[in-house]
């Protein structure tokens, strides 16, 4: 009989809008757009975060980020970094759906500079507001399966929980609360939950990945790197592998060793075959 492999898989689904890509790339902190370009390439996303408060979206080539994206390949996620109060936040989101024409918008609102953790009354205040304003929010969170749970009863396309914070490269910190919040989250309320921020390297999206989560949201992984087109390629591949170990299912862990050969079996067959056994 033919294998005949693995099944495709499904897209990613997030409100409206659907995604063969299950990487979701930044376009910040890049050495040049030429760069960036060539890495959003390599990396095989279909969905690209712009920091509206942070960019130039008009004026000349040059400094005009959106010049360098082509908005037929990419659908451009915009999001609220830099904001520190539920106002500010709504406020960008207005001006981001203005700007650019969509009802995307991924929502963050902090708590300080230095952290960047997520504040979370403001983010709950806000994301209530846009929600009933119409705008498909992608919310970025802790990775508290309690607040997570919370969002998620406000309505919005997508929970966002932060592997680490921002940019700090660790991975994964708390893979439990990650599962209770797929368990939780995903399955009573039926959306995506995406990793973002604090991913290093490939293997801490495949580890994002095999825990089961939807898809990953990163940046500075790949924009730091010290290649950081080889490392664009390298987290398009920990997706994939990640994705299909999560349907493919992991072997037990043990503590003892578990022979790969079975002696059972080739001990019976070993003596079936001499004389007079």
């Amino acid at each position: 009989m033919t294998n005949a492999g693995p099944k495709p898989d499904t897209p990613l689904k997030v409100g409206k809008h659907t995604f063969e890509s299950r990487l979701m790339v930044g376009t910040g902190k890049y050495s040049s757009f030429d760069l960036m370009r060539q890495c959003l390439d390599a990396s095989g996303t279909q969905c690209v975060t712009v920091a509206v408060r942070r960019v130039k979206l008009d004026g000349p080539r040059q400094e005009n980020l959106l010049s360098h994206i082509d908005e037929k390949r990419y659908r451009i996620l915009p999001n609220t970094a830099g904001c520190f109060t539920a106002e500010d936040a709504i406020r960008t989101a207005h001006l981001s759906r203005e700007a650019l024409g969509t009802d995307l918008v991924k929502l963050e609102v902090l708590s300080d500079p230095k952290t960047l953790l997520p504040e979370p009354v403001g983010t709950l205040k806000a994301c209530e507001q846009l929600v009933k304003e119409g705008f498909t929010v992608l919310v970025y969170t802790s990775d508290d399966p309690v607040m997570a749970r919370h969002l998620a009863g406000l309505g919005v396309a997508s929970v966002m929980p932060a592997g680490s914070p921002i940019g700090s490269g660790q991975g994964v910190l708390n893979p439990n609360n990650l599962r209770i919040i797929l368990e939780m989250v995903r399955g009573e309320f039926g959306i995506p939950i995406i990793v973002d921020a604090g991913v290093g390297t490939a293997s801490d999206v495949t580890i994002a990945m095999e825990l089961g989560a939807d898809g990953v949201l990163l940046n500075t992984g790949i924009a730091h790197a010290q290649d950081p087109l080889r490392m664009a390629l390298a987290m398009k591949a920990g997706v994939e592998a990640g994705r299909l170990a999560y349907f493919a299912g992991r072997i037990p862990r043990k503590l003892y060793a578990n022979a790969s050969s079975p002696m059972e079996g080739r001990i019976a067959s070993i003596k079936d075959s001499i004389p007079g056994e």
